[in-house]
């Protein structure tokens, strides 16, 4: 089992981003996760870099903690030969340190480029369409694609690396399970759901299984929870409001009725460390290997100190 930390790019500015990740190295977490996003969930957090830059930073000045995208959507903002090339770059300047993580993605950040946002079953199509022209072009050469919704028209990635990076899919239901399952190389999922892993495992998926675990670290649980109300209730409105809404002003409304008492009922929050081992426990046994500690806590410091004298040594006993 490996620990990740994410990356709050909503939450903070790039530079403290930058600084955050080469913390989390130093204090034992095997690998950073940062979401790929053009706005944030709501107005309060404020901040949303572009994630392949600060990437790239952060590569530079770490050496060995692991790097992902949690996730990027290479099909309406950004079209695959894109990503494919990002990618390719990513991991070579970080030494095979790179995973990509990969979504159907959400309204909020794909409309920004006007030209829409699919039903459920177009973003799929898309999807597959461009895992494929994501692999075309990691094989070398020049390569062209001909889909239903996306081409491709003589584009080669001249700096591949030594190994194509991991891809991670993320998924929810049986459709995206079968994407993972045929195109990826690893799972990816936010809530710990037994039936994505064993759906996975079934159609012949044998790579990494990664997933989130919500969580809110402070000295006092109160001042926990009400960090986690105030940046982070979007994440209690269940992916099919996550997907669909396309401005933070849309999110304040949509959260405008979660209370405390529902962050407490879908975040580990606090100082006590049973529990967020607790927390944790429920990925382990659902069948994840591959945990991000998402901490909406006040205190990031606090958190990435806990982590390391505290719920570390707890959590290699989980794996």
């Amino acid at each position: 089992m490996r620990i990740g930390y994410k990356l709050a790019s909503e939450g903070f500015g790039p530079k403290e981003i930058i600084r955050q990740a080469i913390r989390a190295e130093e204090v034992g977490f095997g690998f950073v996760e940062m979401s790929d996003h053009y706005h944030p969930w709501l107005d309060v957090q404020g901040h949303s870099s572009f994630t392949w830059t600060v990437f790239g930073a952060i590569a530079a000045r770490t050496e060995r903690v692991g790097l992902v995208t949690g996730v990027t959507c290479p099909t309406v903002r950004y079209h695959p030969a894109i990503i494919a090339q990002a990618a390719a770059t990513l991991a070579t300047v970080s030494d095979g340190r790179f995973t990509l993580g990969v979504s159907a993605g959400e309204r909020l950040n794909e409309h920004v480029v006007g030209q829409g946002f699919p039903s459920v079953r177009g973003r799929h199509e898309r999807l597959r369409e461009a895992l494929e022209i994501i692999r075309l072009l990691w094989q070398g050469g020049y390569q062209s694609y001909e889909g239903k919704h996306l081409q491709l028209e003589d584009a080669r990635v001249f700096d591949l690396p030594e190994e194509a990076p991991v891809i991670a899919v993320a998924a929810s239901g049986p459709a995206s399970v079968a994407i993972a399952t045929e195109l990826g190389d690893g799972l990816f999922a936010t809530e710990p759901k037994p039936d994505l892993v064993e759906s996975y495992r079934a159609g012949g998926g044998g790579g990494p299984r990664y997933a989130e675990v919500p969580m809110a670290w402070a000295p006092d649980e109160q001042q926990a929870v009400q960090a986690a109300w105030q940046t982070s209730r979007w994440a209690v409105t269940g992916w099919k409001v996550m997907s669909e809404l396309p401005n933070p002003v849309n999110f304040e409304a949509a959260s405008r009725t979660v209370t405390e008492d529902d962050i407490r009922k879908q975040f580990a929050v606090g100082p006590d460390p049973d529990v967020h081992v607790a927390a944790v426990r429920k990925y382990t046994e659902a069948g994840f290997d591959h945990l991000v500690l998402q901490n909406a806590g006040p205190d990031p410091d606090g958190f990435l100190d806990f982590y390391r004298d505290t719920l570390a040594d707890r959590l290699r006993t989980l794996g």
